[in-house]
């Protein structure tokens, strides 16, 4: 997945996954110290090389599109993630250390958050010598930590993922209603934050402080996100996200950006102020990265495989569908250290349907039908669509293995097996012995999803129903229908594919439930919400989860609201996929981050080519 609707996954199955972000890879821990959920450990392919790392060399990374913005605090995009690696630090990070990729450590921070007044206050101290590359260079203070979370509600081009933390810092949400109505001008924002403040949080030398509105154990782990990331004061130059301020980027991290054409190409290059004895997280061995974006994936597939200079690893691509059985049959082999499947803690691809489609008297608003639809899908077809079990395990329900609540589910748990016998009786229970006529939004434009739109077709004749297929473009997909709320409405559409990440990991069952079924405030096009579900009951097991004071105490809260969902059947899950990434065999320490969707370009060195 690697585009997301307010919270990741724009894409559906493997070959077509628009990676997801903010959505890693073995059994995690949190930053609190409780154990999450058994997760995926995938395959690691990673090529160590012999003897010590090597500094120097360029790093060729070759990609099909761009990051979404070049900004500090507004990207909510997994490549934006991987651009911003190399040049913005944050709060926290996810480290490219196998066993600890969804782990969030200190980068910018000193240590962990010190938690005080029963979890509800949280002060981070940045870590002195992390410097802006200004002239001179200049340290980066809890003032830039608190603008960049300011600006990150602006009325210009705003964070995507704000209902994550909008309402749980104290202030926030009324800082922010606030600067929706400020001119979106560069003179209307710095007006706006010249007169006003965020009363929950305070920033003092080295330290900052967040006020919370009740104990949050997932906390820690919110602050790795884009608002968070300190932003320097010349950012307000600037309308956010915008060219002008992609041309004009101040770098703390280790590389800084020497050159920017959008859709086109990213060069970084070493950053002079950055000083390694401040980043726990990026080693940067390499002098030089230079990003491709112009190439598709069977010719940067060819290319990688050459092991050529200018060929090093991927961006944003991905190896091509039909090269992946022969790779994954390598690399359990041994045969190869190029190749990886990294996990995605996703629900991408799955189904949703649409409850206030009025078509069909309103079928899809009552849960039998929609029960006996999921009892009417083959998973097993929609798996042999997006490759197989083994590069895509069946998901079964709303938390992926290694997400907080998922272990406290029962074991082999599946509420909706295949049973199309079931769900003709249902269907006909329900008021519809004749079937349904129902209309199936999707992307003719991938192959994968045209195979499981077709798929679904035929599956779903068999119990009656006819399936008219709707198809979109990229552009429109969601921004037309999924996001338009009279779309859903007018029932233009009653069944779609969509995709889901979360923004965090281990105890991340809130960026689940929160986005995609908390009732009117996930609702299009705020939220992720498609199908307008909404149940009291869920509403109230949502909002205790996301305030029991710890993880432990959450996991069984959310596997009850896992099954609470699932027994109101609003969409039906396929898959937690795992993602595929290739690079040259002079490319070491080649560690996935599932946070990058991507091998960490900050922490691999390179030998001779061709070796």
């Amino acid at each position: 997945m690697r585009k997301r609707s307010r919270g990741v996954a724009a894409g559906v199955g493997l070959a077509v996954l628009a990676l997801v972000a903010a959505a890693c890879g073995g059994s995690s821990t949190s930053s609190t110290g409780t154990s999450s959920s058994a997760a995926p450990s995938g395959f690691q392919g990673l090529n160590p090389g012999s003897g010590s790392p090597q500094k120097g060399g360029t790093l060729y990374m070759l990609g099909q599109s761009d990051v979404d913005y070049m900004d500090y605090n507004i990207s909510y995009y997994t490549i934006g993630y991987l651009g911003q690696r190399p040049w913005i630090r944050g709060l926290y990070a996810y480290p490219a250390i196998p066993g600890k990729t969804t782990t969030v450590v200190p980068d910018l921070a000193t240590a962990l958050p010190t938690i005080s007044n029963g979890g509800t206050t949280y002060s981070v101290t940045i870590r002195t010598g992390a410097m802006w590359n200004t002239k001179p260079a200049r340290q980066v203070t809890a003032a830039d930590a608190l603008r960049g979370l300011e600006r990150s509600c602006n009325p210009v081009q705003p964070f995507g993922g704000l209902p994550d933390f909008e309402t749980l810092i104290v202030g926030y949400a009324q800082f922010c209603a606030g600067f929706a109505k400020a001119k979106p001008t560069v003179a209307g924002i710095k007006s706006y934050l010249a007169s006003h403040s965020i009363s929950g949080v305070k920033a003092s030398g080295q330290t900052i402080t967040y006020t919370l509105t009740h104990p949050a154990s997932y906390f820690p782990d919110m602050l790795q996100l884009d608002p968070f990331n300190p932003a320097p004061v010349e950012s307000l130059n600037y309308l956010p996200a915008s060219s002008a301020a992609a041309q004009h980027t101040i770098a703390d991290g280790p590389y800084q950006v020497s050159a920017y054409t959008p859709t086109r190409s990213i060069t970084y290059v070493r950053n002079p102020a950055w000083q390694a004895s401040t980043d726990p997280v990026r080693k940067a061995y390499v002098d030089k990265i230079v990003v491709s974006e112009t190439g598709n994936e069977p010719s940067i597939q060819q290319q990688l495989q050459t092991n050529t200079a200018s060929a090093s690893m991927e961006f944003d691509a991905a190896p091509p569908v039909g090269a992946l059985p022969g790779l994954v049959k390598q690399m359990q082999q041994g045969l190869t250290h190029n190749f990886t499947l990294g996990p995605t803690f996703s629900t991408n691809p799955y189904i949703v349907f649409n409850a206030v489609s009025s078509n069909n008297n309103s079928a899809l608003s009552k849960v039998a039908v929609r029960q006996a639809l999921s009892y009417g899908i083959n998973r097993s077809h929609l798996l042999t669509d997006l490759g197989g079990p083994t590069i895509n395990p069946p998901l079964t329900h709303v938390l992926p293995a290694g997400i907080n609540g998922a272990q406290d589910l029962p074991s082999g748990y599946d509420p909706y097996p295949f049973n199309p016998t079931k769900a003709k009786q249902m269907l006909a229970a329900a008021g519809y012995k004749n079937g349904l006529t129902l209309t199936l939004l999707y992307r003719p434009a991938e192959t994968t999803s045209a195979k499981i739109a077709q798929t679904l077709q035929s599956d779903l004749a068999s119990i009656g129903v006819k399936v008219k297929l709707l198809g979109a473009t990229q552009a429109d997909f969601y921004t037309k229908y999924l996001e338009n709320p009279t779309a859903a409405k007018h029932g233009v559409w009653d069944v779609s594919l969509a995709g889901w990440g979360p923004d965090w990991y281990g105890d991340a069952a809130l960026s689940f439930f929160g986005p995609l079924f908390s009732g009117a405030p996930s609702y299009p096009p705020s939220g992720s919400n498609y199908g307008f579900y909404n149940d009291p009951s869920v509403n109230s097991l949502i909002a205790k989860g996301a305030t029991a004071s710890s993880a432990s105490s959450a996991a069984t809260i959310w596997a009850q609201a896992d099954q609470a969902v699932m027994k109101d059947a609003p969409f039906y899950p396929i898959t937690d996929g795992l993602w595929p990434t290739y690079h040259a065999s002079y490319v070491h320490n080649a560690v996935y981050v599932a946070a990058l969707q991507q091998v960490d370009p900050t922490n691999v060195w390179l030998s001779s080519p061709g070796s």
